[in-house]
């Protein structure tokens, strides 16, 4: 499936959500992407495209990430990692503290999941600040396993997210 439709789909289901989380904050709501069967596999099949035969395993951040990575998980027959808030996770856990847009807030992964050295491709629904992105690489690298490529559906680049992530490989199917 071409980008293209990738791109469509983002921009005809995505809901704009003023003042949420809080007040001054515009939030991309891709949660009917993800309710429209067909464009959840349009999404799915271009965020991998570009990383065909590049990666072990996928990513995803909790939580709207948990769908995109489990998603293409099951398309491409790999495992998939969870990274998600702290309290959430039952074995021993690294852990990263970042600032977001609206706060600050820290993300975990179980070490222990994969093979060192294994190559993971990172997927997340929104590049917004680039926080979020950041620390979970630098998670995946602590962990011992390598960032294989970044991919998200949507971009917003006047937030310079991207900025956070040098020297990544990555890849966003909409910028807005």
């Amino acid at each position: 499936m071409p980008p293209e439709a990738a791109r469509e789909a983002i921009e005809r289901l995505s809901r704009v959500i003023p003042d949420f989380p809080k007040p001054g904050i515009t939030f991309r709501d891709l949660t009917p992407v993800f309710a429209d069967g067909p464009a959840l596999r349009t999404v799915t099949d271009a965020l991998l495209e570009p990383f065909t035969g590049a990666f072990d395993a996928i990513a995803g951040v909790e939580a709207r990430g948990f769908v995109l990575a489990a998603a293409a998980a099951y398309a491409c027959e790999h495992g998939v990692v969870m990274i998600r808030k702290p309290g959430k996770l039952p074995r021993a856990v690294l852990s990263e503290d970042y600032d977001l847009e609206y706060g600050s807030t820290t993300l975990q992964l179980h070490p222990d999941e994969l093979l060192p050295g294994s190559r993971v491709l990172l997927l997340d629904d929104v590049l917004a600040t680039g926080g979020t992105l950041a620390a979970s690489c630098s998670l995946i690298e602590r962990a011992g396993w390598s960032v294989a490529g970044i991919a998200v559906a949507l971009e917003i680049a006047e937030l310079h997210g991207r900025t956070r992530l040098p020297g990544r490989t990555l890849h966003s199917l909409l910028t807005i």
